[in-house]
């Protein structure tokens, strides 16, 4: 497939720093991560919704960070390649960001089914995904993609059979974003099921970029010469693939098409959390990101980046119920984002510790309770460890509990797949504290069977009588404000022991 890199170089959108395009990214990454300062700088920019404890983190980036600096170097080499003609990734096989794993995880290689439509319609497959594209924006209200109308494109003609073959390669497109879903977010997958079609394909074209997005970061490298600084490549010029998009509703591969579909029919759609996610999975590189989180507001910034940026980039597809608006709904939207990623930190402590020798939980918190690192690595259970989990799972059900208040501000048919996600997830707690709060040695996993169990539930608590005839198991659950009152006292129990 030949690649479309040296045509984005035309338009590229340029960043303006003052990091030198002689400075290489691998020497901003020699070090250890970002420092204290510059953490403090980018939480200082985080603004608290309704005066509680969720921050929205929207567009807060320190372009002095060594993240910051690492891409902004990489951007510029890479965009200078296009400017001369050439391209890094010519001879790339695969889609960006399908690898290995992702083949192996869905038994097949992904964007095969080029061939066969390419083949059967006599096309080249990259001319089809670019007509396809083209038909995909002429669609797009003039405001979406502006500079697109103004070129005189946006009167382009397509006859029936054109448009008959651009709709069957966007729904094979489609299918394989489903696929991939179903395949890497189980949880999350049973949630688009009960969406209405248009909605259930576009959350999977909004997964399967957070996906690809993810696989570009943590891939493997065995045949790069310097696999940090390929990575940092690809990862600008996906990033500029990201603002192409969305700026112009250009394309460059064939699972771009369900994303282009997504943003042309929900043209509210924002690339701000697209663009935090980036900086999110940057997070985890070692010598770049944050090694540690001394706090948690500093792992609140994590969770912003990589799962609360899902929540938002969920809304505009999920639509509001009339008499609410995105931003009212935004603080319970993010609320979900952060009770999720909370979830998955508490349920794979002790994995991400022998996998990655990486330790998400706020060293402070872990200090309070007694908790050392030496002792999560070497995998030791004691009453100090549950007491932090018993400390952290009620924070996240802190969220869960403000998340829940959401589900009403959402249109009628979009309330159970997110009703039914949040339950779901949140049974991955109730494993924990079943499994004597041990996510050391033991993983917390809710089965298929389970989840499917509950959609009963799950539905009954979307309906108002809910909330004046609860379901038995919902009798004398703790309110948003129990949970917020067992933080506050837990935590200045803690602090007067402490003290002693």
């Amino acid at each position: 497939t030949i690649r479309r890199d040296s045509q984005l170089w035309a338009t590229v959108p340029q960043q303006k720093d003052d990091v030198s395009v002689e400075r290489s990214p691998q020497s901003i990454l020699d070090g250890h991560g970002s420092s204290k300062e510059k953490i403090a700088n980018e939480l200082s920019l985080g603004k608290s919704l309704d005066g509680g404890p969720v921050i929205d983190f929207g567009a807060v980036k320190d372009d002095k960070s060594k993240a910051e600096m690492a891409l902004s170097a990489a951007r510029k080499k890479y965009e200078a390649s296009l400017q001369d003609g050439l391209s890094q990734h010519s001879s790339r096989e695969r889609l960006m960001g399908i690898n290995d794993e992702v083949v192996a995880e869905v038994g097949y290689e992904i964007g095969d089914f080029m061939k066969e439509i390419s083949e059967e319609s006599g096309m080249d497959a990259d001319v089809l995904v670019q007509k396809c594209g083209t038909y995909l924006r002429s669609k797009a209200g003039q405001s979406t993609f502006p500079q697109f109308w103004q070129s005189g494109n946006g009167n382009a003609e397509f006859s029936a059979e054109e448009i008959a073959l651009f709709d069957r390669l966007l729904e094979r497109a489609y299918e394989e974003s489903g696929i991939v879903t179903a395949a890497f977010a189980k949880t999350f997958y049973l949630g688009t099921q009960v969406l209405p079609e248009p909605a259930m394909k576009a959350i999977w074209a909004v997964y399967v970029w957070c996906r690809r997005t993810d696989e570009i970061v943590d891939a493997p490298r065995p045949e790069a010469a310097d696999p940090d600084a390929e990575m940092l490549s690809d990862l600008s010029e996906w990033e500029i693939r990201l603002e192409r998009l969305f700026d112009r509703g250009e394309v460059v591969d064939v699972l771009d098409l369900p994303l282009l579909d997504c943003k042309v029919k929900y043209p509210s759609l924002p690339i701000t959390p697209f663009s935090d996610m980036i900086r999110g999975m940057l997070m985890d590189i070692p010598g770049l990101g944050q090694e540690r989180y001394d706090t948690w507001d500093e792992l609140h910034l994590y969770c912003y980046r990589v799962a609360g940026t899902v929540g938002l980039m969920s809304m505009p597809i999920f639509g509001c119920a009339p008499g609410f608006t995105d931003e009212t709904a935004k603080e319970p939207a993010l609320s979900l984002g952060v009770a999720f990623q909370i979830t998955n930190i508490l349920r794979d402590v002790g994995e991400d510790a022998e996998k990655r020798e990486r330790v998400y939980l706020p060293q402070c918190d872990m200090e309070r309770f007694g908790v050392t690192e030496q002792q999560i690595m070497e995998k030791k259970v004691d009453q100090n460890y549950i007491n932090l989990m018993k400390f952290e799972i009620a924070r996240a059900r802190m969220y869960y509990a403000r998340a829940l208040r959401g589900v009403p501000m959402l249109r009628a048919e979009s309330r159970l797949p997110v009703q039914l996600s949040l339950d779901a997830y949140g049974q991955i707690l109730d494993k924990i504290e079943e499994n004597g709060y041990d996510s050391l040695t033991k993983r917390a996993y809710v089965g298929k069977w389970e989840k499917l169990a509950g959609v009963p539930a799950s539905w009954y608590r979307t309906l108002d009588i809910a909330k004046s005839l609860p379901l038995p198991g919902d009798w004398g659950k703790p309110s948003l404000e129990d949970y917020e009152k067992e933080l506050k006292e837990t935590l200045e129990k803690k602090w007067a022991e402490m003290s002693k």
